[in-house]
């Protein structure tokens, strides 16, 4: 398949995707080649955050859900988006650390932008 948008992961990103089980790992790829191959992706696999410019891509295996943290860099939407970046994964548990998770990909985003 085309694709129609390039992923870029921080080493936050390749740190946390590097502790993961193969099978984990395997549906990562997954999503992510969605990400880079299909135009519309539905909110199965991304989700916009609410009150930010963040993303999250939604990954579950088994009864874990997996969250990483995403920038659409060259557009305001991922949709229209041509470039992403993964800034920082997470095995979702709960809201409180959900909200530390956007903190930290804030930090990381802002980091980048220097």
């Amino acid at each position: 398949m085309k694709e129609i948008r390039v992923v870029y992961k921080t080493p936050q990103f390749e740190a946390f995707y590097a502790s993961l089980p193969v099978k984990v790992q395997t549906k990562f790829k997954y999503v992510i080649d969605v990400i880079t191959t299909i135009y519309d992706v539905s909110t199965k696999f991304v989700k916009h955050l609410e009150n930010t410019d963040l993303y999250e891509m939604r990954v579950s295996v088994g009864n874990n859900e997996y969250r990483t943290i995403l920038f659409a860099v060259d557009k305001s939407n991922i949709i229209e988006s041509t470039k992403i970046v993964l800034l920082n994964g997470f095995l979702k548990k709960s809201t409180k650390e959900y909200r530390k998770q956007i903190e930290l990909a804030q930090s990381i985003l802002k980091k980048l932008e220097q």
